[in-house]
């Protein structure tokens, strides 16, 4: 299926690729990128729904920069996750700060939990398939409003909150009844303390930005280092203070041109006080790229492992990847290109999630903990095609292969845009 998917997108457009044009026109005015929502996620299962990109270019003068961006996605996995989702980003909307917002709803039946610390919590791969021992209920609320200010040309800062409202459970599909998970193990144990099961927080943030890069979306040269720290205060019900820190480095190279160009990331984040589990696996990123900005593993971070397999209170992980232009035509009046982006990933974690001496013991004879976490590398390598409108609308297919089969089998993901 893998083969087929990837085959039949290539040999399709390359058919269209035969009318291309050479010269790239500006776009102006509306454009909109409607979809039916079809895609796969190793994860999730195959999600069926729609959605939209909606870019404003005003007179064409910033094209292939936008004036204003808008994305809306309402859609539903067959694993049991519904999600609806709004996003508004400009640079334009209030003189000198962009502005950056997001409202999203995610309800899953079947939210991925394998436990803490990575390699130290095992993989039992007989319980991955047909089972909900890896699984657990999660409603999701997210909102996000961020703005940045222009320091000088290059050097930004950023300011913003998250308001997260989470309910963490038991799985409650029939078809699972009375069947045991990791996450009652966990709960049962006092790993998973009752204030963690669910909760209320705001996150108040703050960092600065360099960036050098020629375009967001797809860059062809230059570099972009963020640093971004958050702090959430505990004011709600049971909530406990934490604060966050989330340094990134990406950079890219054009080795031929647009036609071959080098890229890599590279991330570190760090959790510090008491924020519940269930938000130790969220990332905080300064532009919000997917819906989902959770990890470590899955389609945004490590391609081909599973999604929250690496979960601790600090951890690194890098991208490599080499993106290649296959084909540029106009189609539907619009400008397009193909391209191919072999890549690796790998991370590690860099500061375990600390368990009572009493509780660890317990779960090593259980045989569900096994150790601290340092040691393991977290890598998967793999390839993507890359369908791009305009330089900005990016239709995305990868298949990432993890290099440990304790990290899975490999997953093949079907979404928009490139990972960073």
């Amino acid at each position: 299926m893998k083969r087929t998917l990837l085959t039949l997108l290539l040999c399709g457009l390359t058919a269209l690729g035969a009318s291309a044009q050479k010269k790239e026109q500006v776009k102006t005015g509306w454009n909109f990128g409607p979809l039916p929502a079809v895609s796969y996620n190793s994860d999730l299962g195959f999600q069926y729904g729609a959605l939209c990109d909606i870019f404003y270019f005003g007179d064409g003068s910033t094209y292939p920069t936008y004036l204003h961006k808008f994305n809306v996605e309402l859609s539903h996995y067959t694993k049991g996750e519904t999600i609806a989702h709004m996003f508004y980003d400009s640079k334009y909307l209030l003189p000198g700060l962009r502005v950056t917002a997001a409202l999203s709803y995610m309800d899953s039946a079947m939210s991925p939990f394998y436990g803490f610390n990575g390699f130290a919590s095992p993989l039992n791969s007989d319980l991955t398939k047909g089972s909900s021992y890896y699984y657990m209920d999660r409603t999701l609320l997210r909102g996000i409003a961020d703005i940045q200010g222009s320091i000088s040309d290059k050097l930004t800062w950023m300011a913003g909150l998250t308001f997260w409202n989470v309910t963490t459970g038991d799985v409650q599909l029939d078809k699972y009844a009375n069947e045991l998970s990791l996450y009652e193990l966990y709960l049962g144990s006092g790993l998973i303390n009752d204030n963690e099961v669910k909760g209320t927080h705001i996150e108040l943030k703050g960092g600065l930005v360099y960036d050098t890069r020629d375009m967001e979306a797809a860059p062809t040269r230059g570099y972009c280092a963020e640093i971004v720290g958050s702090f959430s205060p505990g004011i709600f019900g049971e909530a406990e203070s934490y604060g966050r820190i989330m340094a990134t480095w990406r950079q890219f190279f054009p080795v031929v041109g647009d036609k071959l160009v080098l890229g890599y990331r590279v991330n570190w984040q760090q959790t510090f006080g008491n924020a519940p589990f269930y938000l130790q696996q969220m990332t905080t990123p300064l532009y919000l790229r997917q819906i989902k900005n959770e990890g470590l593993g899955g389609k945004n971070s490590i391609r081909g492992v599973y999604q929250n397999r690496i979960l601790a209170d600090g951890y690194a992980w890098a991208n490599f990847e080499a993106r290649v232009k296959v084909v540029n035509f106009r189609f539907i009046n619009q400008n397009w290109y193909v391209a191919l982006n072999p890549f690796v990933d790998a991370g590690v974690i860099t500061k375990s999630r600390k368990f009572d001496q009493m509780d660890s013991d317990l779960l090593k004879v259980a045989g569900i903990y096994s150790g601290d976490g340092f040691g393991g590398v977290h890598a998967s390598a793999g390839m993507g095609v890359k369908i791009v409108m305009n330089h900005n609308f990016i239709i995305s297919c990868e298949y990432g292969k993890p290099f440990d089969k304790r990290d899975g089998k490999g997953g093949l993901n079907i979404g928009t845009n490139y990972i960073f």
